[in-house]
């Protein structure tokens, strides 16, 4: 499949870099142009490439990894999301101030992103455990348990595909109002290292 990330950071190169021995093909983009990202896309090797936000989102997949404050912008840099599938990588933090969640009873994270990205079909992914935890590959470690949450099964169900053909174990929480609620910062699921040991969760 070909995965276009919006955003290039650690979160998007973590993602390409256990996704990208399967075949699968990488797309990066940020806001400052893709030859900012030649280096990036050169230690990444075959199957990764840089591109603009628009080249992103018209790929399989389209995964948000940008800092909360950017979203708007980021979600506005492509004219249409109707019928695109977009993995919601972010976390609602305010970097100038972390303890700073929001209205965690009002909508979720992910709902706010859907209410953006009209017409999209969104999956919270990606979000809920540290990145050098999703990074280490080594063949003895026992499957991580990653969430996903979305309102789409279809989309959801392809995710998921792919997530346990490189090695993880996909656990679907359900929609985004229910799932996304859980697995989102200040959620009861949010930042747990769970794995996978004989198909009991540990």
């Amino acid at each position: 499949m070909k995965f276009g990330f919006i955003g290039a950071g650690a979160v998007a190169q973590t993602i390409a870099r256990r996704i990208l021995p399967f075949g699968h093909e990488v797309l990066l983009s940020n806001s400052r142009g893709p030859d900012t990202l030649a280096d990036v896309v050169g230690k990444l090797g075959r199957g990764a490439s840089a591109g603009t936000p628009q080249q992103a989102a018209e790929q399989d997949v389209v995964v948000l990894s940008v800092a909360w404050s950017r979203v708007p912008e980021a979600l506005a840099s492509v004219p249409d999301w109707s019928g695109r599938t977009l993995v919601d990588a972010t976390n609602r933090i305010n970097p100038e101030n972390p303890s700073d969640l929001g209205d965690l009873s009002g909508p979720t994270s992910s709902e706010i992103v859907a209410d953006q990205a009209v017409g999209a079909k969104v999956i919270k992914a990606f979000n809920s455990i540290p990145m050098q935890w999703i990074d280490d590959a080594s063949p003895e470690k026992p499957r991580t348990v990653l969430f996903v949450s979305g309102d789409d099964a279809g989309a959801k169900n392809t995710l998921i595909t792919v997530l346990e053909q490189v090695g993880f174990a996909a656990v679907d929480l359900g929609t985004l109002a229910i799932g996304g609620r859980q697995q989102q910062v200040g959620g009861p699921l949010a930042g747990l290292n769970l794995t996978l040991i004989d198909r009991f969760v540990l």
